[in-house]
């Protein structure tokens, strides 16, 4: 098991997310959050703002839906064909265990 966790443009949420349940991707996380990337935040008539709205997604998925997963996110949340900074980043991470609370049971 791995867990994803995308952070995007809290405008390609929407979009993302209908993109992940349409290929089969339903369970998700979804956190608002704030933070910067390599460009320092944004400096507009001499303010700057380092710390830029983000939507986070967190997903634990199997090992092998993780190619399928990330391909949706990357197509779905670039701005443009080109991209722009700012459009986020995904990591992965490997899952040792997972417990469903209400049964006991572990596993996906």
């Amino acid at each position: 098991m791995i867990m994803i966790r995308a952070i995007i443009r809290p405008e390609k949420r929407d979009e993302v997310l209908n993109e992940l349940a349409a290929g089969g991707f339903n369970a998700a996380t979804v956190l608002d959050v704030v933070g910067r990337g390599k460009q320092k935040g944004i400096k507009l008539a001499g303010v700057v703002y380092d710390e830029i709205p983000k939507t986070m997604i967190i997903m634990v998925v199997h090992a092998a839906d993780q190619e399928a997963i990330a391909n949706i996110i990357l197509q779905t949340a670039k701005s443009g064909d080109q991209g722009l900074f700012g459009d986020g980043k995904i990591f992965v991470s490997p899952v040792e265990e997972v417990y469903t609370i209400s049964s006991g049971k572990t596993g996906l």
